[in-house]
């Protein structure tokens, strides 16, 4: 049997006490989710070779790895992913937690990019032949694939990638979106691509801590 954990006198056990240690988010941070997939967004996730799926079941949240070529995940419309279901193990931890939870997440990842997008939507497992076939990789089809309605979308800062150094040395893929231009679609113009990049720029050498 698990010992008790021990009482922490500093523990933080409401939203009340926890919005008193943190600043108001910026209204750029508040109004920054979009819901449909618009041409920054899909060329992001074109050139995406890993991302992370985030289900929960009667055990509780997974989060489990997902990877192939650049552009395995297809954004076939402006509100649908589809999502193969490479090899694994066959635990299927993921994909049992869909059969009674649809709710997932989705965290985008591209190599030299230090932002990330992160997805949220509901998801229906599918064995379609032909989608199926449209995502063979290697002469292999998928034995399902993941269909994903996306609710709501938006990017997460570059801090986190940065103080990792996680892409130290990956050059940043050409052509690629920046943050700002990913911004200033997701929000239809009420911010300007060009403001945004300058002031990440200073927020990354003047704010990392």
């Amino acid at each position: 049997m698990d010992a008790p954990l021990p009482t922490d006198p500093h523990a933080i056990t409401s939203l009340a006490a926890l919005n008193a240690l943190y600043a108001e988010p910026s209204e750029v941070a508040r109004n920054k989710v979009a819901s449909l997939l618009d041409a920054p967004t899909r060329a992001f996730i074109a050139a995406s070779p890993f991302v992370l799926l985030g289900t929960t079941g009667p055990d509780g949240p997974h989060v489990t790895p997902r990877g192939d070529a650049p552009g395995f995940v297809e954004a076939a419309d402006d509100e649908t992913l589809i999502l193969p279901d490479r090899r694994g193990n066959n635990r299927l931890d993921a994909l049992r937690d869909i059969v009674g939870d649809d709710r997932v997440a989705l965290l985008f990842l591209v190599p030299g990019a230090a932002e990330a997008l992160r997805v949220h939507g509901r998801a229906t497992i599918t064995a379609d032949p032909a989608l199926r076939a449209r995502h063979v990789a290697q002469g292999k089809e998928p034995t399902t694939v993941l269909r994903v309605r996306v609710t709501s979308l938006y990017m997460q800062c570059a801090k986190s990638v940065i103080r990792s150094r996680l892409w130290a040395g990956t050059p940043r893929p050409a052509g690629l979106p920046s943050m700002g231009a990913l911004m200033q679609a997701h929000m239809k113009g009420a911010v300007k691509s060009e403001e945004v990049d300058a002031r990440l720029t200073v927020a990354y050498t003047q704010t990392l801590y």
